[in-house]
C-alpha cells in the first residue's frame, strides 16, 4: 500500500442521499485518508441502493489505488453524472476498497448520522 493512503474502519453509521432520497447507509464503511487531502468515506456495495447508479463510460487512474469505474445517480429530477466511484480491481494494498463506492461530495451529501 501507498504510505500515504491510510484505510480504516469509518467511525458510526454514514449515510448518503442523492436528490432528496436515502441512497445508503452503513455502520460498515470505510475512511480512506490521502496525503493531506480530506478523508473519503467508502461504502459497501451491499449497502447502497445500487438500483439507482448506473456505470458511466468515465473511468479514470489513480498510480497508487488503480482504475476508478464511475457512475451515474438517476433520480426523480434527472441524472446526477459520474457522482460515484468504485476501485473495482484495485492495485495490491488497496483490496480493502474492493466492492466499495465513494461519492463525490460536492454532488450528493455524505455525513454521518
Amino acid at each position: 500500500m501507498a504510505d500515504h493512503i491510510k484505510i480504516r474502519n469509518a467511525d458510526g453509521t454514514w449515510v448518503v442521499r442523492a436528490g432528496g432520497a436515502v441512497l445508503g447507509e452503513s455502520a460498515n464503511a470505510l475512511e480512506l485518508t490521502e496525503g493531506d487531502m480530506p478523508f473519503v468515506i467508502y461504502f459497501p456495495r451491499t449497502d447502497i441502493a445500487m438500483a439507482f447508479l448506473d456505470k458511466s463510460e468515465t473511468v479514470t487512474h489513480c498510480p497508487h489505488k488503480g482504475d476508478a469505474q464511475h457512475y451515474d445517480i438517476e433520480i426523480k429530477s434527472g441524472t446526477i453524472r459520474d457522482a460515484a466511484w468504485s476501485y473495482e480491481d484495485p492495485k495490491a494494498g488497496m483490496e480493502r476498497i474492493e466492492g466499495y463506492l465513494a461519492f463525490y461530495a460536492e454532488k450528493v451529501t455524505v455525513e454521518q448520522v
